[in-house]
């Protein structure tokens, strides 16, 4: 019986993992518990999804966007490859050995975040919006858009438990599952990186 993925789909399931992974929900929830403490339950939620949607909004429009940027530029294919994979490493080992940010998060002088810190560039940062270029050139705008709608249903439910988990995990648990991601994305990034060098290889050496 064959039980082979075909590529399309792989491709699907793969940049849905990459995206979730460099969105980073779980690394962000104590950033949201300590600006959203003071307000009610009900008040978090709705702030919580409607930067979620902003950031959703604001990644969508690199997705689609993103190809014809790097399709002007004439960046080609194994290019995004190597440069992904790279990014994607230089990201995870951010993951696995945090810089201590988190603790210069400013309290917004009682203020509403609004988009932010909490949407940009909590969510939607430098790494998430790299991370749509590379995914649209590669496996193209529908695909990663589908993606990316995909990974974020988990980072909002992720979200709007963020206390809970936080009271469950603690600082140390967040921590640990963070660095467990940032482990896989290792993994995703070296095979990207080799696959881009191969193509290189290929193409200006045996074509």
């Amino acid at each position: 019986m064959d039980v082979t993925i075909p590529v399309e789909k792989m491709s699907f399931i793969q940049s849905a993992i990459y995206i979730f992974f460099v969105f980073n929900s779980i690394g962000e929830i104590p950033v949201f518990v300590s600006l959203l403490a003071r307000y009610s339950h009900k008040k978090q939620i709705k702030i919580i999804i409607r930067e979620l949607l902003i950031a959703l909004v604001v990644l969508l429009g690199f997705a689609f966007f993103g190809k014809r940027m790097l399709e002007a530029l004439q960046i080609s294919t194994s290019t995004i490859g190597i440069g992904g994979g790279l990014l994607l490493i230089i990201i995870a080992l951010n993951m696995i050995f945090p810089k201590l940010e988190h603790a210069n998060k400013k309290d917004l002088h009682g203020h509403e975040p609004f988009i932010i810190p909490l949407a940009i560039p909590g969510l939607a940062g430098p790494a998430t919006i790299a991370a749509m270029f590379i995914l649209s050139a590669r496996v193209g705008p529908l695909v990663t858009s589908g993606a990316l709608i995909l990974a974020w249903i988990p980072s909002l439910i992720l979200l709007l438990a963020a206390s809970f988990i936080k009271r469950v995990l603690g600082d140390k648990g967040i921590l640990a599952v963070e660095k467990i991601g940032g482990m896989i994305i290792i993994l995703l990034g070296i095979e990207m990186f080799t696959k881009g060098i191969i193509d290189v290889v290929k193409t200006n050496f045996f074509s």
